[in-house]
């Protein structure tokens, strides 16, 4: 497994574009995930809290039906059963107790399809922490349930209007509130977007994912599968899985919407604080993506 540069690249990927008050934040938490990661205290109360609390190891369920119909053998890692529904509280629960190690009072975040935002609200609820999620508004609408969680969960959830109205949007929202209140508020960055250490730090909480899911299919098929699929949006999902299998034979295989097919169709551009393949025009502005599924219209990928 890759780790990043000095500068926080993977090749020519990733880095830190930010402006100059979000410098020594960026610094500051690249030092603190550092010596976190490095802790074995503070491993062993992330493992706990992801055992006792987020339900961890999600199973392994096999499709013997479908698989039969296909000819192969098909397995799904189930992270729709974690606590919140979903693989966000992986990385959440992860940056909160790192946050809290910081001293921080205050969580920050976007969503886009709500998975990540409910998962931010219920570590902020469960570590005393405030919380406000940012989203935009269209998906604010189709996500109505998601919306409602937050709220219950004590978390101030505000929609926004500007450019496409959907994740991206949200995502320069939380950005701007994290340089207004950085003294006091974590950026809980949902995926492996951003600026160095985020790609990193989320990779290394998700990675519990695909560590799970190869040991369960040395288990339950002999060895590791001949492919691993996975959706492709941000990406939080897809590096998740692919880290537990990118040293060995496996073939890895990420799906893209057709309207948001960053790897497939885009060129290397800078978004987000970070340098990746991104939907753009001639003049190099950042294009709308489209999915009809709320977490994966993101021109960029992490």
């Amino acid at each position: 497994m890759a780790e990043p540069s000095a500068t926080g690249r993977f090749g020519e990927f990733g880095g830190r574009f930010v402006p100059e008050t979000l410098v020594p934040a960026c610094q500051e938490l690249e030092v603190a995930f550092a010596e976190a990661w490095a802790d074995p205290v503070f491993r062993a109360e992330l493992d706990h809290v992801l055992r006792t609390y987020a339900g961890r190891p999600s199973m392994l369920t096999e499709c013997k039906n479908l698989g039969e119909q296909l000819g192969i053998r098909l397995v799904l890692k189930r992270e729709d059963l974690n606590h919140t529904g979903s693989h966000k509280i992986n990385n959440v629960l992860g940056q909160a107790l790192l946050a809290k190690r910081m001293g921080k009072k205050r969580l920050v975040a976007e969503t886009g399809a709500g998975q990540h935002g409910v998962a931010s609200a219920t570590a902020a609820a469960l570590f005393g922490m405030e919380c406000k999620v940012y989203m935009g508004a269209v998906d604010v609408e189709r996500q109505a349930l998601n919306v409602f969680r937050m709220k219950l969960l004590g978390s101030e959830v505000e929609a926004v209007h500007s450019g496409s109205r959907t994740l991206k949007d949200a995502v320069n929202e939380a950005m701007r509130d994290w340089v207004a209140t950085v003294e006091t508020s974590h950026y809980c960055l949902g995926s492996v977007m951003g600026p160095h250490p985020y790609p990193w730090m989320v990779r290394e909480f998700h990675r519990v994912l695909g560590d799970e899911a190869r040991e369960q299919c040395i288990e339950l098929l002999g060895d590791v599968p001949d492919v691993a699929v996975a959706c492709v949006g941000g990406g939080s999902n897809a590096i998740g899985l692919f880290s537990g299998f990118v040293d060995h034979r496996t073939r890895l295989v990420g799906v893209e919407p057709a309207g948001g097919a960053a790897v497939a169709r885009a060129q290397p551009g800078v978004v987000h604080g970070m340098r990746s393949y991104l939907m753009q025009d001639e003049y190099g502005q950042v294009q709308e993506a489209h999915s009809i599924s709320a977490g994966l219209d993101y021109p960029g990928v992490g």
